[in-house]
């Protein structure tokens, strides 16, 4: 169900979505609409070297985050869906084709982005082929938690042009 003005208990949003679904695009318009503060998790996870901090040290991170008041979390992060979904009260979810994903991944080569610490050159492999199962490996798991938490708001998005006019139809 879509409710289209964000109220006083929309203060823990989580935006979820296949890579290259526009997922930290979608949460600097949140961001900039509803002043929550915002956390890119590939900010968290990755360093410009494009190393990455242990998974103990992105736990606690996280937690920290988890535990403040308000927040919107950007990042797909299957292994951390529950502990975010549990902390939530409403959860974002960009549920775009495959083509639309792939499409975003390719229009950000060489682009400069406030969510990752480096600018990309070329299509990521990894990130190809989490587009090419995230229907079957990840959105299941996610329909699973959406159902054990009833209780939270879950929007769900099909297309970037129906995200864009909730996005704008909020405040």
């Amino acid at each position: 169900m879509l409710k289209q003005i964000p109220n006083d208990s929309c203060k823990k949003i989580i935006v979820l979505g296949c890579p290259g679904s526009g997922k930290s695009t979608f949460s600097r318009k949140l961001h900039d609409k509803t002043g929550l503060p915002l956390f890119h998790l590939d900010n968290i996870w990755w360093k410009p070297d494009k190393t990455h901090i242990t998974r103990e040290e992105f736990d606690k991170e996280l937690e920290k985050i988890l535990e403040s008041e308000k927040w919107i979390i950007d990042g797909d992060y299957s292994r951390t869906y529950e502990v975010r979904i549990a902390a939530c009260d409403t959860v974002v979810f960009l549920d775009f084709s495959e083509e639309t994903c792939m499409s975003g991944i390719v229009g950000r080569i060489g682009k400069d982005r406030p969510d990752i610490p480096w600018k990309e050159k070329t299509p990521d492999i990894e990130l190809v082929e989490m587009v090419k199962n995230y229907k079957t490996r990840e959105k299941p798991a996610l329909m699973e938690l959406f159902e054990k938490y009833p209780d939270r708001q879950v929007l769900v998005f099909t297309d970037r042009h129906q995200a864009d006019n909730w996005l704008n139809s909020i405040f």
